[in-house]
């Protein structure tokens, strides 16, 4: 956030005041109205302005998901070499509060993202292929969100996953949140598409993704906003997001996304109004921006999450104090005007 200098000392050399008598009443008058500003209740900690990733086993943060169970927690994994393990981080200290360990699946092999959908199912993309297409299938894991954090091993639903136009490398799986659907993009320099996965996966045979939509991005993940109304693509320097409507994606403008070390993870607050961008490394960043046009906010019908002013930093709770601010400073001049005519 950009800092605010002491707008008082600015606008004293704006009017070029220099006897303290014109300059107390006015100063007296803009500290007050500033301290008010300043006790301003501050928004509940959702990781809202960000947080840094503390543990660490820890090292390629590939993949991020807010928990609409846990507020305030974020689900994370590795990119490989690590095992069938998931992370969930407290964003208010950084910290790791539980690893689980998937069973009932195979050693995975580059798991590049993950996902949350309808009933608090997580869901975990094993599709990262470096070869550029050498492997013939690919896997998605399926677990509920365990109720209580605490270091555990939980059963996972394993699916194999083929394209209808061939093998390709992929880091974004995103699921319908009001359907359930999955989608997955593939990962190519030239742009991308949106693959759609069948209505329900199955376990017994294989799940046919069908190319649905063009993605004018590099893509390393992406995720779908709470309320299910839009889309948000992310690369190593840029971005995109696009109208969902149900996977008939249409684009909407480009996405303010920081400059990180490896960009490879980007998921919405558990309310929707941030979006939150990981990096992979040692003590890695996540950045939190604002979503663009309120698109991802929820609607004040939905329920089963953080209250709506729990992501603060870039969002409502952070323009409340700067729009308050902006008042006083405002109401500060206009009083110091006033002034300065009368005695003049």
């Amino acid at each position: 956030m950009e800092r605010v200098g002491n707008p008082v000392r600015a606008l004293n050399r704006s009017v070029g005041w220099q006897a303290w008598g014109m300059r107390r009443p006015f100063a007296l008058l803009a500290g007050a109205l500033l301290v008010g500003v300043c006790a301003l209740p501050a928004a509940a900690d959702d990781g809202g302005g960000g947080f840094t990733i503390k543990d660490p086993r820890i090292t390629e943060s590939s993949g991020l998901a807010a928990s609409r169970l846990h507020p305030g927690i974020y689900w994370t994994h590795n990119d490989s070499d690590d095992g069938p393990y998931l992370y969930a981080v407290d964003s208010s200290t950084g910290k790791t509060v539980a690893r689980v360990t998937l069973s009932g699946v195979g050693r995975p092999r580059d798991v590049e993202a993950i996902s949350i959908g309808p009933g608090n199912e997580i869901y975990v993309g094993d599709i990262g292929d470096n070869l550029g297409g050498k492997w013939p299938y690919v896997w998605i894991y399926r677990l509920p969100e365990p109720k209580k954090l605490v270091d555990q091993t939980i059963r996972a639903t394993q699916y194999v996953v083929k394209y209808a136009d061939g093998p390709r490398n992929a880091e974004s799986l995103v699921v319908d949140p009001k359907t359930g659907r999955t989608y997955i993009i593939d990962k190519n320099e030239d742009g991308g598409h949106l693959y759609e996965g069948p209505a329900e996966l199955s376990s017994s045979g294989a799940n046919i993704f069908r190319p649905v939509a063009a993605v004018d991005l590099w893509a390393t993940d992406a995720a779908i906003s709470p309320n299910g109304r839009q889309l948000a693509v992310r690369g190593y320097f840029g971005g995109i997001y696009y109208g969902w409507n149900g996977g008939k994606i249409k684009r909407e403008g480009r996405l303010n996304v920081p400059l990180q070390q490896q960009g490879e993870s980007v998921t919405y607050s558990a309310d929707g109004t941030t979006l939150m961008y990981g990096s992979e490394g040692n003590g890695s960043s996540v950045q939190a921006e604002s979503v663009p046009g309120g698109g991802g906010s929820k609607s004040p019908s939905a329920g089963g999450s953080s209250a709506a002013s729990g992501d603060g930093g870039t969002g409502s709770g952070g323009n409340l104090k700067v729009g308050a601010l902006a008042v006083a400073v405002a109401a500060a001049a206009v009083f110091g005007f006033r002034l300065l005519r009368r005695r003049g």
